[in-house]
């Protein structure tokens, strides 16, 4: 049986780590490389580092934290936030990433999932999924459906929904779907399990699932109930609500198969 992976995420504004609550009201978590160092240490398989603001405010990601950062850790790394290009990938792998993740380019142009997958791989292209329910999800067949896509950091929402999105990237050759939920994001009520499953369900590549987690239990219920191959998590991990290795133990114990840190 494969093992599930956990994730650190950082979220970076203006070269510093910072959290909010769906997508709002941001303080600040400390320095990236630092933070990355600490996380993979105490036993994260992967780290995420997303420039947050990069595609709103029209600007390149950050290549310098990214190096940096880059530095500090020996586990995968993945980057993502004001990737627009083949170039902009290819600067991020040049700067020590190993997997890129996109979102709002690939809405506007998902010839870009093929171009860098074709050129690095498919193991190397993350499709982040942003998803908020709509107001009126339950009139949906499916959960998947009943969720709307939304880019620019989830500033801006696209008319897409989830279902057809997920099908579409896998499609186009990405090879895990980071899937955060923007209804969940930073409140610590746990994953939304239901849209997780849903989509796991819908492709045959890894699915990360994002936004919500609060405490151990909240990982148990998204292996096990949201099917997820991944989860990933940020504050909880930042101001040190959670040490990996204890969530690990925990998760192992319930049965749950996990790369074990030394």
């Amino acid at each position: 049986m494969l093992t599930k992976r956990i994730i650190a995420c950082l979220d970076v504004t203006n070269g510093r780590v910072v959290k909010g609550v769906q997508f709002v009201d941001l303080v600040d978590a400390g320095d990236p490389a630092a933070l990355a160092r600490r996380h993979a240490e105490s036993g994260a398989d992967e780290v995420v580092l997303l420039d947050i603001t990069a595609t709103s405010d029209a600007r390149p990601i950050l290549i310098d934290v990214v190096r940096r950062t880059a530095r500090e850790i020996f586990v995968p790394f993945a980057v993502g936030g004001g990737v627009r290009s083949l170039a902009d990938a290819a600067a991020l792998f040049d700067a020590g990433a190993d997997k890129i993740t996109i979102n709002s380019a690939a809405v506007k142009d998902p010839s870009l999932i093929t171009q860098i997958a074709e050129r690095f791989g498919s193991q190397a292209v993350v499709l982040a999924i942003d998803a908020k329910r709509k107001i009126d999800a339950d009139q949906y067949d499916s959960i998947a459906r009943g969720s709307e896509v939304y880019v620019a950091g989830g500033r801006r929402a696209t008319g897409r929904n989830v279902h057809d999105w997920a099908r579409e990237v896998e499609d186009r050759g990405a090879g895990e779907i980071m899937l955060t939920s923007m209804d969940r994001d930073g409140t610590r009520a746990g994953f939304d399990c239901p849209l997780t499953s849903a989509v796991a369900q819908l492709v045959n590549i890894p699915v990360i699932a994002s936004g919500g987690a609060g405490n151990g239990q909240h990982f148990v219920d998204v292996f096990k109930e949201g099917h997820a191959d991944a989860a990933l998590a940020a504050s909880i991990f930042h101001f040190g609500i959670h040490d990996v290795r204890e969530l690990k133990a925990q998760l192992q114990r319930e049965g749950i198969p996990m790369r074990l840190p030394c």
